[in-house]
């Protein structure tokens, strides 16, 4: 079975479902169950993280960014498994529940990873960006800050294949395997694309439709495939809406022709070979 990490509309749906639940509650005690989970020393994190408020929940890419009162944040990455649950502090822990929050209202937060991968670290806010992990990142995928000029620019610079380089975070922020799948079958460009093959009007028809995708897949609470959930459990729906991934064999919604799965750079890729055709 194929890994599904969260990618930017799932991460987005956390950040809402947390921002109504935590948002000016006040941490009175920190408890590490599985340290690790923690970037830099831990004894650390739990002095800074104690006594203080959850004001905001900012995103970048697939980051979430927890503004703390007096000027820290606590950067936290889901990596696979990583989910979050806010729940009254006397209902007993899940096994793979890693870190424990008790905010003042007798209300719990919960980080919850069966895997383990997922990462949290406290900065001082405003040198998040400064981070190695955030500071490759490339531009959020919105109108304002995702230009389809610079977009076009940064790809006629890269010889790697279209889906490689729209996974790699640095052109624009927040795609993962599903959502590259579905914006270039959106856009009728084959997966092994090179980038600098792309022309500038498949550049603003692919631009448009990552903002379009991700979107759309925001406000359907994003797509829960294998294991994720957003806060407390919440399911996404957009599954029920993709065109292409995990849909090997069925007819392309768009041309009938039986979709295919190929690996590029590593990572299972669905298409249509009629209507996404490699030029020669």
């Amino acid at each position: 079975m194929e890994e599904k990490m969260p990618e930017l509309p799932e991460v987005e749906t956390v950040r809402r479902g947390l921002s109504a639940l935590i948002t000016d509650k006040k941490i009175t005690k920190v408890t590490l169950i599985y340290p690790k989970i923690i970037q830099g020393d831990t004894q650390t994190f739990v002095k800074e993280m104690t006594g203080r408020t959850f004001k905001e929940i900012d995103r970048r890419g697939k980051y979430l960014l927890f503004r703390l009162s007096d000027g820290l944040t606590m950067v936290s990455h889901l990596r696979m498994e990583g989910k979050y649950s806010v729940k009254e502090n006397n209902e007993p822990l899940d096994k793979h529940t890693h870190v424990v929050f008790d905010l003042v209202d007798g209300m719990q937060l919960r980080y919850n990873d069966v895997r383990k991968f997922g990462r949290m670290q406290i900065v001082k806010t405003g040198t998040e960006v400064q981070l190695s992990s955030l500071q490759k990142l490339g531009p959020e995928p919105t109108p304002e800050t995702f230009l389809i000029d610079d977009f076009y620019q940064e790809l006629q610079k890269k010889k790697k294949v279209i889906k490689t380089a729209l996974l790699d975070q640095t052109i624009v922020a927040g795609l993962g395997n599903i959502y590259v799948d579905e914006v270039l079958w959106m856009t009728k460009i084959h997966p092994e694309t090179k980038c600098f093959d792309i022309t500038y009007q498949q550049a603003k028809e692919m631009h448009d439709n990552i903002i379009l995708e991700l979107n759309r897949a925001i406000k359907a609470h994003g797509t829960t495939i294998f294991t994720f959930s957003g806060v407390n459990a919440q399911i996404g729906s957009f599954q029920n809406e993709l065109n292409v991934y995990g849909k090997k064999g069925e007819p392309c919604p768009r041309c009938q022709t039986p979709l295919e799965k190929i690996v590029v750079g590593q990572r299972g890729t669905h298409f249509c070979p009629n209507c996404q055709q490699l030029a020669k």
